[in-house]
């Protein structure tokens, strides 16, 4: 009986959706600004890395000061209707990526309904333009249902053309390992010496990267990405930490174009850094807002001195497992 209640408000959560801002979604309208009439989908669902405060942060800078209309999709507990980074079979609304110019995600190991999927493939099929964050090189894991046909976007798939998953055929790349010494190495990023990169409109105003997250091993990037920053390991997880020279640098954001079966070619941009309190780093953001505005054609907006203040509070949590604010509900956010 329980678990048929279950299905049942799981089943609600679903049909309900559009009308639900503020309870499964929370969408922005936006206004005035050079975004007015585009609309960019946020995908929160990773149990470590407290997308679910990032991506509302992200969601009202894009709304509020450049005029995007912006949706943000939350990992809910269709039981209790509170967002929980760890339930990994729900993200509702994602029928919302139907009208979404931009889609941007930091998901870790979804397993979610097939009905959900197929909103993320058609947006692919599409050939729409994407961002995804950290761990969203491996944003998929399928265990439950391994005959599922989106069972391909598993991280370590062995399915012809989706080898090692979402990540790599996406992204450019899936798990591979912690480079830097997990929770004890930040990440600096190396913008000295990229002058031939400087007219990218993505890097276009970033000075100064550091953040708290360390530097993620990446070994199968391919040869059409366009590698755009590399990063070294610090030697401690402040800004002041010296880097750790004896270490390799790994790319730790490039774009890479995409496209699959049956759809059009798209663009994806994609980084390894990506923790909540990466972003309280201004150029990070910058980075992220940046890449937004060129992946949906208005480069020529972009400017170094564009602002990527932070609007209203925001207060991220430090990363770890089962860290999350407990009986967080998606109003909290607005």
């Amino acid at each position: 009986m329980k678990k048929i209640a279950s299905l049942f408000i799981f089943c609600l959560f679903i049909s309900c959706a559009y009308s639900q801002n503020g309870v499964t979604f929370l969408q922005f309208e936006g206004g005035q600004g050079p975004g007015k009439g585009k609309h960019v989908v946020l995908v929160a669902g990773d149990d470590e890395y407290r997308s679910e405060e990032s991506m509302p942060m992200f969601a009202k800078i894009l709304s509020q000061t450049y005029g995007f209309k912006t949706t943000v999709l939350f990992p809910i507990d269709p039981e209790s209707g509170d967002i929980v980074p760890n339930y990994q079979n729900n993200i509702p609304g994602l029928e919302h990526l139907e009208t979404a110019d931009l889609m941007i995600m930091l998901i870790r190991f979804r397993e979610l309904p097939d009905e959900q999927s197929q909103y993320i493939e058609n947006f692919l099929k599409a050939g729409k333009p994407i961002i995804g964050l950290r761990t969203s090189t491996h944003a998929f894991a399928y265990q439950k249902n391994p005959d599922s046909p989106f069972a391909k976007w598993h991280w370590r798939s062995e399915k012809e053309g989706w080898e090692r998953g979402f990540g790599q055929r996406i992204l450019g790349e899936t798990w591979v390992n912690h480079h830097g010494h997990h929770a004890h190495e930040g990440t600096r990023g190396l913008l000295d010496g990229t002058d031939q990169l400087n007219d990218h409109p993505v890097l276009r105003g970033v000075k100064d990267i550091w953040g708290y997250s360390d530097v993620y091993g990446i070994k199968h990037l391919p040869a059409e990405a366009n590698v755009l920053m590399y990063g070294q390991s610090t030697a401690g997880m402040t800004p002041d930490s010296p880097m750790m020279w004896e270490k390799s640098v790994m790319p730790v954001a490039w774009t890479k174009p995409y496209q699959i079966e049956g759809g059009s070619p798209g663009m994806a941009f994609a980084s390894t850094m990506g923790a909540s309190m990466d972003f309280e780093n201004a150029d990070l953001r910058r980075m992220v807002i940046n890449a937004a505005f060129w992946l949906v054609g208005m480069s020529d907006e972009i400017t170094p001195d564009m602002s990527v203040e932070i609007v209203g509070e925001y207060k991220p949590t430090m990363f770890g497992f089962d860290t999350f604010r407990k009986g967080m509900r998606v109003e909290d956010f607005k």
